[in-house]
């Protein structure tokens, strides 16, 4: 394109040609930008907007430059610069500060400090521009400048100005509904009043905590978005990318999501570090990051992005049983993960053990379904015989662990602890005397088929317990009664066959019901992960005894294994080969704890499932 220089010029807008990138963004990637213009004031940026819209002239806007790749060819357009004093100006009222686009974070952070406000500290050591970090709805600590947006203001791609009030906006994670072709020269913010001496010492430990950290060289901040509830940097370090390089681009080795500019380093081998990373970040462990930064040659981002194709995954969700809306819930938590790590995700919402035909067309099938069908081997040997991939254990090792009696006897004969018990069937009521004898009072009496602690009761004396045998045989045809031991409850999550560190579960009753579970009518329940009351050497124990009853059911991806603890023995009461999948569920606590988010845990089923022959 051939660059109207000489009427930029007649706008008396200042104009520098060929600006190497290294000068105007803080990365330093790339050759020369053709144009550089610095319009001092509003009036001069709206002229040159109308110009570059009259001549159809491509541009971009750059503040700090702090979060942009340049280019290695010439690039198309001009940059425009908001440099000029009048976009740097401040003023502060009674709780507001109205600020120019042009105004580094810092600067404000500092300036409103002295005037007595407070709360925007953490954004101080953020090298970036006010304009550019409303764009991108910049943020640290928890803190994102969205928080304080009440308006904000500027031109259209054409020159015309454009508003905006706080209700006519959003600012998700690291992003804002201001669209690409609307220029910001200004907001409003609201403050709130504080300590200025403690808020200026909050700045000086913000910015003095970041150039603490030596990088090797010039960078552009975070290179790719944190996926869900994940840190990008985490995830990329797990992946083995630190120290990672191609020519003069090199993965830091202090924070894996800061890429270094070495020396002279051209966009070409920014680019192909950042897709080779992204790369061995997915085969990891399925994630899909996004660039956080931006790329003045926008077929440098379609480069990255191209591959590798994100997966397909079906989500099963609600089913029949009595966890049905149980279900519902997990399947969103699981849909939105994985969503988060990039991957496509179809739900589906079946009432019986079917397959969809769009679930078929899809890379793995995800079943988040609770009890019945979904938990029996039922929908898993479907989905086998239809040579499907999909998360979790097979349907002989389901049908297994659902059932609470076989589970019993897999116990017993791996030497596995377990309460004293026996099964009984319909008309059997002749043995229940006897069993009382040989186990005697408190009982629990449970459906062995259900989920949640839907049917299980516990009795105190022999009226009580047949008339919990008449219930509990309303949902199948036998029940099982065990010993009732009266000590601490822990969960152990399996994830690959290795046990995560245990969750102690304080409930307020006598037993972990569905009321301490889910309603919470006489109390709150506590979950304590690591436990807090119970010792070491008993967790060790319960540890490898779900480990044990992983591999005697021949479980795959992801058990729990629910314990009692009394006496300085872990008893088994059963295992759950789809647990709760909220982000404050069982297995995802301990996951947690572990040091992984719940977007890695749901993305890690799917790729191990994917990865799977």
């Amino acid at each position: 394109m051939l660059l109207p220089i000489g009427e930029i010029r007649e706008l008396q807008c200042p104009l520098r040609l060929g600006v190497p990138w290294s000068e105007i963004t803080t990365l330093g990637v790339g050759g020369r930008a053709p144009a550089v213009c610095e319009p001092k004031d509003d009036i001069e940026l709206r002229n040159l907007l109308a110009l570059c819209k009259k001549k159809n002239v491509r541009f971009i806007v750059l503040g700090a430059g702090s979060n942009i790749v340049g280019c290695d060819d010439d690039f198309d357009g001009i940059v425009i610069r908001l440099s000029g004093k009048s976009f740097q100006e401040m003023s502060f009222g009674r709780d507001h500060a109205t600020v120019g686009a042009g105004v580094r974070l810092r600067d404000l952070a500092e300036a409103a400090a002295r005037k007595g406000f407070t709360g925007i500290a953490p954004l101080a050591g953020i090298p970036a521009t006010v304009g550019g970090a409303i764009k991108m709805n910049a943020g640290a600590d928890g803190v994102s400048i969205g928080n304080f947006i009440e308006e904000i203001c500027g031109f259209d791609s054409g020159g015309n100005v454009w508003k905006a009030s706080k209700s006519e906006l959003s600012f998700p994670y690291r992003k804002s509904s201001v669209a690409d072709d609307k220029i910001i020269i200004a907001a409003i913010l609201h403050l709130a009043h504080g300590d200025s001496a403690a808020s200026l010492d909050s700045i000086s430990k913000t910015v003095e905590k970041r150039s603490s950290v030596k990088f090797e060289g010039r960078n552009a901040g975070c290179v790719f978005l944190n996926p869900g509830d994940a840190k990008a940097g985490i995830i990329l370090d797990k992946a083995g990318c630190k120290g990672m390089s191609c020519g003069k681009a090199l993965v830091s080795s202090r924070h894996a999501n800061y890429f270094i500019n070495t020396g002279s380093c051209p966009e070409a081998d920014f680019v192909g570090l950042a897709s080779s990373a992204r790369m061995k970040v997915f085969e990891n462990s399925g994630i899909l990051l996004f660039p956080e930064v931006k790329f003045a040659n926008p077929r440098s981002l379609e480069k990255i992005l191209s591959a590798p194709r994100p997966l397909d995954v079906a989500v099963l969700k609600g089913g029949s049983s009595r966890e049905r809306d149980i279900s519902l819930i997990s399947a969103k938590y699981v849909s939105d993960a994985l969503r988060a790590a990039g991957m496509k995700v179809s739900e589906f919402d079946i009432r019986t053990p079917e397959l969809p035909p769009e679930a078929m067309k899809c890379d793995v099938v995800f079943p988040v379904l609770h009890g019945g069908f979904g938990e029996n081997g039922e929908i898993q040997g479907r989905l086998e015989r239809a040579g499907l991939k999909f998360v979790g254990s097979s349907s002989k090792s389901c049908s297994l662990t659902i059932d609470k009696i076989e589970s019993k006897k897999i116990m017993l004969e791996n030497k596995i602890p377990t309460a004293p018990f026996s099964a009984i069937g319909k008309n059997e009521e002749k043995e229940l005397a006897k069993i009382a004898a040989r186990l005697g009072f408190p009982l629990v009496v449970k459906a062995p088929l259900e989920g949640s602690t839907f049917g299980i009761t516990i009795v105190d004396g022999m009226e009580d317990l047949e008339a919990a045998l008449d219930k509990t045989f309303s949902f199948g045809e036998n029940v099982l009664i065990e010993k009732f031991i009266s000590g601490r409850e822990i969960t152990v999550g399996i994830l690959d066959g290795k046990a995560l560190p245990p969750v102690e579960i304080e409930y307020p009753g006598r037993t972990y019901d569905f009321d301490a579970k889910y309603t919470h009518s006489k109390g709150e329940t506590k979950y304590h992960c690591p436990p807090v009351h119970i010792e070491g050497s008993m967790q060790e124990k319960a540890r490898k005894f779900a480990v044990e009853f992983y591999r005697a059911t021949g479980a795959r991806d992801m058990l729990r294994v629910d314990f009692i603890c009394a006496d300085g023995v872990p008893y088994a009461l059963e295992g759950n080969s789809i647990p709760g999948f909220t982000d404050s569920s069982l297995l995802p606590k301990a996951a947690k704890t572990a040091g992984i988010s719940f977007t890695e845990l749901c993305a890690g089923l799917v790729m191990k499932a994917y990865k799977r022959r």
